[in-house]
């Protein structure tokens, strides 16, 4: 199953460039993943647990991660198990980042294979609309770890605590599957000529 993506991140390019060197807080912005760490290998494991209706998923797995700093690409070639569901994912994926006057637009093109009980839902448009959700949440993760720090008014500037990764929380289904609906009923109706 292939899924393009373009997105606009509200931050200039090198900005938006060295925060997505950073991995362990490119996967804090990512609903429900979790990251766990470099490996010897020089790969990058971590876990995405989603729940959809009665299905839940924990992916855990190791992705290895090349950027192209000439060009402003990245390529991650992932492969993840749930052990509990028996379902099996791999994912080849290439972003390229470009300036967008002080915004960076970023081009996502995967490739996703799925195997076992969650291959039901690449079959669906589904797994489009729940993308596009991500995605969207994504983005306004990632602008709010861009934002640079606001300045207290008339107030000596106080030393910022680091802020701890939130706990990886498996995705909502509900939510998912209330914002993809909104959007297929948005893209329905835009369709429509007046």
């Amino acid at each position: 199953m292939k899924i393009s993506q373009e997105f606009t991140v509200a931050r200039p390019l090198p900005d938006v460039w060295a925060f997505f060197h950073d991995i362990p807080k490119v996967a804090a912005c990512l609903p429900g993943a979790e990251y766990l760490g470099p490996k010897e290998d020089g790969k990058h494991a971590g876990k995405v647990s989603s729940k959809i209706g009665p299905f839940q998923a924990s992916f855990e797995g190791e992705a290895a991660v090349v950027y192209t700093d000439a060009d402003h690409a990245i390529h991650v070639d992932g492969k993840g198990v749930d052990k509990k569901g028996a379902s099996r994912g791999k994912m080849v994926m290439d972003c390229r980042l470009e300036p967008a006057g002080e915004a960076t637009k970023v081009s996502v093109d995967a490739d996703i294979q799925l195997s076992g009980t969650i291959a039901q839902f690449g079959r669906t448009g589904l797994l489009t609309e729940i993308a596009n959700v991500l995605v969207a949440d994504f983005v306004r993760n990632a602008e709010v770890e861009l934002a640079p720090p606001a300045a207290a008014s008339g107030a000596a500037p106080a030393a910022e605590a680091p802020r701890a990764p939130a706990a990886a929380k498996p995705i909502s289904a509900f939510a998912l599957f209330m914002a993809a609906l909104k959007s297929w009923l948005r893209s329905l109706f835009a369709r429509r000529p007046a």
